[in-house]
């Protein structure tokens, strides 16, 4: 992963951050990364997920899910870290699964997911660290339905990745089904490298080695500089742009491949960073597609963003026929590849002539390798960027409260949260 900041300097940007103030932030980068190899050190909550490329064990996850290499679908149940690590490397790599993550409750589209896949042909994959989760197991159980109306043994197709404890660890020891242990210590959202994340990447054909691999390279560049770590030049130079005024973070990958990429970044930074009134604002958005849809805002509208332009250097491409069309004769002789490169370049210009800050961000493919290493150099970002913040980054105390509310509003005990909800101010305009 490689980063180049300099659409961020004041002397393109506003908001932007100067040579100087860079140089002074780098004390704080110096005195944060002391404070993170400490905690990877002594394997602290958290800090814990840093170390996953050495900690993961990939034989264990393929002795796990061996039992299901005759799918050729995979349903993955579970809802915010516990799927969008799994979903972003399916949807990065071109793999051998027809993938399905039931990661919301709406029951319109759970059917329609239902209904579309031959469940006899399917692994399920149920994922929830404390086996409690109500959208997770309420899914769950629709599925396990749906399989016993189908006349499959949904015993025979489902696999539990949990915790220690709960309902879905004393379900996979009651009916004896393949489990696989989430790692103490790292939080859902810094879990796509565990056996939350990589256990679908196995059933979907690819080599999780690799993606470790990846992700250890970068760990090993982690160093007390911003100047010598782009995992941490990232965290540093957007911290320093949302002090200034850069409130909206616009994560804008040039490969559709990397949509849910974003999608993940999304919460790794929200939930990680929004605390005491403090972290930027996550926008999922996709280049060129969004070029005709938000870059009128970015460019023009409040000087409240940065953008991060994320490509690929390498790329498989395909070529534009000639055509005698008048006006797009400049189109012949060239390849989508061409075209999209000119589509990120002319934004990245863009958005520097009109003073708006942005960051690239480059890997060499769209593979294994590079996507652990880009997953990993940005959640060492976050941490980094936490660690300056002053907020603790693991903790997402806010998610928890609605949790309970919704958990006492269905009957599931007593919470002083749900009560909240009849206190709600209406005015209704019918």
């Amino acid at each position: 992963m490689d980063v180049d900041i300099g659409n961020a300097l004041a002397t393109v940007a506003s908001p932007g951050v100067s040579r100087n103030s860079l140089e002074r932030l780098d004390e704080g980068v110096t005195q944060a990364h002391e404070r993170i190899e400490r905690g990877r050190a002594n394997s602290e909550h958290g800090y814990a997920a840093l170390n996953l490329p050495e900690t993961a064990d990939p034989s264990r996850i393929r002795t796990a899910v061996e039992p299901f290499d005759d799918a050729d679908h995979l349903l993955l149940v579970g809802i915010g870290g516990s799927a969008l690590g799994a979903a972003t490397l399916v949807d990065a790599l071109d793999g051998d699964l027809s993938v399905h993550v039931l990661d919301n409750v709406d029951p319109a589209r759970i059917t329609q997911q239902l209904d579309a896949v031959p469940l006899s042909d399917t692994a399920v994959n149920v994922v929830s660290r404390s086996g409690t989760t109500a959208e997770t197991l309420a899914n769950f159980l629709v599925v396990r339905d749906a399989m016993n109306q189908a006349g499959v043994d949904w015993t025979d197709r489902t696999f539990v990745t949990t915790g220690d404890e709960g309902p879905l660890r004393e379900l996979s020891e009651t009916h004896d089904l393949p489990n696989l242990q989430v790692p103490d210590g790292v939080p859902g959202r810094f879990s796509v490298l565990s056996t939350v994340g990589l256990a679908a990447a196995v059933l979907d054909g690819h080599d999780i080695e690799a993606i470790l691999a990846g992700a250890g390279e970068v760990a090993d560049g982690l160093t007390g500089s911003l100047f010598e770590c782009p995992a941490y030049a990232y965290g540093a130079t957007a911290y320093a742009l949302d002090v200034r005024g850069a409130a909206v973070n616009a994560m804008m990958p040039y490969a559709e491949s990397l949509e849910t990429y974003a999608e993940w970044f999304a919460q790794l930074w929200a939930e990680s960073l929004g605390k005491d009134g403090l972290g930027q604002t996550p926008v999922r958005t996709l280049g060129a597609t969004d070029q005709h849809s938000q870059l009128q805002l970015y460019r023009a509208g409040p000087r409240n963003t940065m953008v991060t332009l994320v490509r690929a250097t390498e790329r498989a491409d395909r070529n534009i026929p000639t055509t005698d069309i008048e006006g797009l004769s400049y189109l012949g002789d060239r390849s989508l590849g061409e075209l999209l490169d000119a589509e990120f370049a002319a934004t990245e210009a863009s958005l520097a002539a009109a003073g708006r800050p942005n960051i690239r961000v480059e890997i060499d493919r769209v593979d294994e390798r590079s996507l652990g290493g880009l997953l990993y150099g940005m959640e060492a970002a976050c941490v980094l960027a936490g660690e300056l913040y002053g907020v603790d980054t693991f903790q997402q105390p806010a998610v928890e409260w609605g949790k309970r509310a919704a958990r006492g509003l269905l009957g599931g005990g007593e919470f002083e949260e749900a009560d909240a909800v009849d206190a709600k101010t209406t005015l209704r305009i019918e």
